[in-house]
């Protein structure tokens, strides 16, 4: 906590957060003598053996696939990935059942979510009335109407049915909110806010865990292993946070650009969100570094830098030499000097048969550069763009190609040249994550108001063209985001050979709904984090 404090800035969530980090740090000292790593990953062992007894003694498929639910919901699927990855595909090879509208419901989302495809045959047509409306009986099941609401989104272009689904069932849902009991009342006005297929896995988990005691499926082993593993793994995370936080320290100080973002904590909770599990340690540190030194460069090009000296980072940046360093501003050497120097550490940290790989993240680094000059040109010569050609180049600046190839260099070996390929191909999910991203930080940014230097978003781009309100331009916008979202959905099936880079980037994008919560940023206004740091990385589950 000492060291996090060293570098702590007044617009960083870190201020507000110190004070709960000294609270809790007492408990936390205590919690964790008493259950030390050992103890708690032999105890994880134990309680996991006994849910692969579950999956041994359950032939019911649905049974099955209320207990892979449950392991999702509650953040622990990745302890039994073999044994889902059977059910899943046995449950998927035996075709539709005579299912509830819940059970229907949930089967298909979880093949779906899974990378299996399942058609939408039957799905809510039976259980409509002759006059195409929903039954009465299904309108009264609210259980049943959350499942296809949440079914529902992961629907696909031209998924029609799906999407009247979502608007009936969200109609129907809102109006029994008021009388609904726990757990189902919580799970309602999470769905609302925000469908389970773009929620975050570990702040679900969170809520969840309060909740499952009253499920009728309740086994007091898996919620303890739930609360076992997420502690387990905050202390990694923490421990992490730390080390990277002491990392941008020295950073921030070496290359001393003080009119740039100090937002480590927001990047490392944004890795967070694309990979949480312990193996993927070395891919989040690494991901972090990558695009705090992207915070850097972005803030350079927006914020401080001339047209020219835009041109000449760029032009650096192009020939990636540090002989180029003389080329530059004085205060951009330093930059450009640790930049080089923290690539060289991260491909002396890959295996000799993965050093490659770093190849991809340059060329990544330079599309990113060229997309800024672009931006800065746009704003220097007060260009008035239309909303096709801001979209062009502001879906490149985004770092979605760059954002995509980084999260695969630190991982395993599902990592393969042509998973990188396709990152930096623009493939279709990578351009999904660009939209989404991109539209909804144009909306915060609208909201909030501009920096003095960005270029028109696409937004002001869309009022301009076609003389509209700011509400029209958000709406329409919003169709836009929807539209990203199928998008997204069908990339599952469009590479089933690179679903573990496809998830990686689907991941990414479920990130963007929490970081632009309320269509505000809380990225670059951090303190909208605060909470959700405190419950992820700080404040342990009792048990």
């Amino acid at each position: 906590v000492d060291k996090i404090l060293h570098h702590v800035d007044r617009e960083s969530i870190w201020l507000p957060l110190c004070a709960s980090i000294y609270i809790h740090l007492a408990s936390c000292y205590i919690f964790w003598q008493m259950t030390d790593g050992r103890s708690m990953k032999e105890r994880i062992d134990e309680l996991s053996k006994e849910v692969y007894g579950l999956f041994e003694a359950c032939c019911d498929p649905v049974h099955q696939m209320n207990l892979v639910d449950t392991l999702q919901h509650l953040s622990i699927d990745h302890l039994f990935e073999e044994q889902i990855d059977a059910t899943l595909h046995s449950i998927h090879g035996s075709g539709p059942g005579c299912f509830s509208l819940h059970e229907a419901a949930l089967q298909f989302r979880l093949l779906r979510t899974h990378g299996l495809w399942v058609s939408t045959d039957g799905l809510v047509s039976k259980f409509r009335d002759d006059d195409g409306s929903f039954s009465a009986e299904i309108t009264n099941d609210p259980r049943g109407l959350l499942s296809l609401y949440n079914a529902a989104h992961l629907l696909i272009h031209g998924e029609v049915e799906l999407e009247e689904a979502i608007r009936i069932t969200r109609h129907h849902l809102e109006s029994l909110r008021s009388s609904l009991k726990s757990p189902l009342a919580g799970q309602v006005i999470r769905a609302l806010k925000l469908p389970l297929p773009r929620t975050l896995k570990r702040l679900e988990a969170l809520d969840y865990m309060s909740e499952y005691i009253d499920e009728q499926t309740y086994n007091p082993s898996i919620l303890e292993l739930a609360k076992l593993d997420f502690n387990l793994h905050q202390r990694l995370h923490l421990k992490e946070l730390k080390a990277n936080s002491q990392w941008w320290k020295d950073v921030y100080q070496e290359v001393e650009l003080n009119y740039a973002r100090d937002r480590v904590v927001e990047v490392f909770f944004w890795s967070y969100t694309i990979y949480h599990k312990q193996d993927y340690s070395r891919a989040r540190t690494m991901l972090t570094k990558i695009f705090s030194l992207v915070t850097l460069l972005d803030d350079t090009y927006d914020v401080h830098a001339t047209l020219d000296d835009c041109h000449k980072l760029t032009e650096a940046l192009q020939r990636w030499d540090g002989r180029a360093v003389s080329t530059l501003p004085e205060y951009l050497r330093k930059f450009y000097m640790r930049l080089l120097r923290t690539f060289e550490e991260i491909e002396a940290e890959l295996q000799p048969k993965e050093r490659y790989r770093v190849a991809y993240i340059r060329e990544a680094f330079m599309l990113q550069s060229e997309a800024y000059l672009q931006e800065a040109k746009l704003f220097h010569h007060n260009c008035k763009p239309t909303f096709k050609e801001q979209v062009e180049v502001s879906m490149i600046s985004i770092g979605a190609k760059l954002g995509a190839a980084a999260a695969l260099i630190g991982m395993g070996d599902e990592a393969t040249r042509d998973a990188f390929d396709w990152a930096l191909r623009g493939a279709s999910a990578v351009m999904s994550f660009a939209q989404i991203a991109r539209f909804m930080n144009d909306i915060a940014s609208f909201n909030s108001g501009k920096n003095k230097k960005d270029v028109a978003s696409s937004v002001q781009c869309y009022m301009n063209e076609y003389s509209v309100t700011s509400e029209v331009a958000i709406a329409e916008i919003g169709y836009l985001i929807e539209d990203a979202w199928k998008t997204a959905n069908q990339a599952r099936f469009d590479h089933p050979e690179l679903l573990p880079a496809v998830q990686r980037v689907i991941n990414m994008t479920v990130g963007m709904p929490i970081i632009y919560d309320g269509k505000k940023d809380a990225f670059t206004g951090g303190k909208d984090l605060k909470e959700m740091i405190e419950r992820l990385f700080i404040s342990p589950i009792p048990l």
